[in-house]
């Protein structure tokens, strides 16, 4: 309709301001990201290993923000390429690579500027629910995964928990959030998710939850808005929340 009101969309906006409170912020959403980073490495690392090994990786790290994970691997050896769009947190991803060799450049997640199957791992971590369609998201990067090769991602489940703490959780208890961090409306159910990887010629093999592990640093954070150094995540069977997974290209895409 003419006169309908366009939606608000998902703020990516603040992520090119924050400079160095991507590394040093307590009082941010961002301390967040870093919190469950050691987690999602893990993850990463056990997909990576088991299926291609230690050596001649090529990784693409899409909507890499301020390198969490494309340096951590980088210094694990993998050939490794970060692509955001905002140009500051790239610069701060750059400053800290401690191995200076991960490639990053500013991209478009709906268009690649890639050849095709030009990676072997291509991660999609905390992307999917800050873009309007995600299932164009999910072909592009199948077009540049090699046939066997595999799409790692984390996003949100489109539930009552997931609406109570990765958005009004980050309002109430995270000081500085910014708006519209999170929308509801652009979490992922698996099912969907699932159905999107299908259309792309990848199939899901590997789902797990990750949600905030009950412990002093967790109640610290909610008496006091900020995030201490000692709030860990941990991964669950549940996936009411969130969740991480792997889907693997199809040797012949439909």
């Amino acid at each position: 309709m003419a006169n309908a009101q366009k939606r608000p969309g998902v703020n990516n906006e603040f992520y090119n301001e924050l400079g160095k409170d991507w590394i040093i912020a307590s009082d941010h959403p961002v301390a967040l990201l870093r919190a469950e980073a050691p987690t999602k490495l893990k993850f990463v690392l056990e997909e990576i290993h088991a299926r291609f090994g230690p050596e001649n990786v090529e990784i693409l790290d899409l909507g890499c923000g301020a390198g969490f994970l494309a340096n951590s691997l980088s210094e694990h050896g993998y050939n490794v390429t970060g692509v955001d769009r905002s140009p500051g947190s790239l610069e701060v991803a750059r400053q800290q690579d401690l191995t200076r060799r991960v490639r990053y450049q500013v991209g478009d997640a709906y268009d690649l500027g890639f050849h095709s199957r030009s990676f072997d791992v291509v991660c999609a971590m905390d992307l999917l629910e800050h873009v309007e369609d995600p299932a164009h998201v999910v072909r592009e990067c199948a077009r540049v995964l090699s046939p066997g090769g595999v799409l790692i991602f984390h996003t949100f489940n489109r539930t009552v928990l997931s609406w109570l703490l990765a958005v009004k959780g980050l309002e109430w208890f995270v000081a500085n959030s910014p708006p519209r961090v999170h929308l509801l409306r652009l979490f992922i159910r698996p099912s969907e998710l699932d159905q999107m990887c299908r259309a792309a010629g990848l199939h899901i093999e590997r789902l797990t939850g990750i949600r905030p592990a009950l412990s002093i640093g967790l109640l610290r954070l909610i008496a006091t808005r900020r995030v201490p150094e000692d709030v860990r995540f941990r991964t669950t069977r549940g996936t009411s929340l969130g969740y991480m997974g792997s889907a693997v290209r199809f040797p012949h895409p439909a």
